[in-house]
């Protein structure tokens, strides 16, 4: 048999589904024009809470970038399952994760992980919403500080929770060892090579939401879930349980 058939052997894919790629829809010359939206998300409810403090100057040099930053601010976020979705916490998280284009996570490492209060703003968000998915194709970049030694082990958990939340995030991200050293008095972080690294995570994170906010939604799109009906597909994301 010649190479060529070989290799145009596929009886499993279904023509009626698989589509080559699309070039014109990959690079689409109609651009979005207004500042890149991104949400930052930390991890603690100290009165010197460093990674809120990492998140101001995160957002100071996101507008420097020329992007819209927004802060959500998680003190009254019940846990999950103790309140409804109507929660005005809840909501107010939700409409945020819609409005963006792009998100910042950063958590302490608190006993070798992520903070509960992390992770419980990431539980809020949900898979689907409406038949939508509000995380889908967004950019996302992950950052932690710790009280000791340099550790990657809570923005490696944020990866994992970037993946599963269907996030695109970037190679860069940001560990800043015994934070209480790098803020002044005025709570601003002093110049360093663990500032320059905020920089370029940011600078990264700007970059990746241009390129990709204009066809998320074709980046992402699926063969799987083109063979897949509407309604099974309501049904196997909003299951009960598994």
């Amino acid at each position: 048999m010649r190479k060529e058939s070989v290799l145009a052997d596929t009886p499993n894919l279904e023509d009626l589904h698989f589509l080559t790629i699309n070039e014109d829809r990959l690079f689409s010359t109609d651009r979005l024009k207004h500042p890149p939206r991104i949400l930052l998300l930390y991890g603690s409810l100290r009165e010197r809470s460093f990674s809120r403090l990492m998140m101001e100057e995160a957002a100071r040099i996101l507008a420097r970038l020329g992007a819209e930053p927004r802060t959500y601010c998680p003190s009254g976020l019940p846990l999950p399952d103790d309140a409804d979705e109507n929660h005005p916490k809840v909501q107010e998280l939700r409409d945020l994760v819609t409005w963006c284009e792009g998100m910042v996570w950063c958590s302490p490492e608190r006993h070798g992980a992520m903070t509960g209060i992390m992770k419980t703003q990431v539980d809020w968000i949900p898979l689907s919403l409406g038949g939508v998915r509000p995380t889908q194709g967004k950019t996302l970049a992950v950052m932690q500080v710790s009280g000791g030694s340099q550790s990657f082990n809570a923005v490696n958990q944020l990866r994992i929770l970037g993946r599963w939340m269907r996030l695109l995030t970037i190679p860069n991200q940001s560990s800043t060892p015994k934070a209480f050293l790098e803020f002044d008095d005025r709570d601003r972080m002093k110049p360093s090579p663990f500032y320059d690294r905020i920089v370029d995570v940011m600078e990264e994170l700007v970059k990746f939401t241009l390129l990709t906010r204009d066809n998320k939604d074709y980046l992402l799109e699926r063969y799987s879930e083109r063979k897949e009906s509407a309604a099974e597909l309501s049904k196997r994301v909003n299951q009960n349980a598994i």
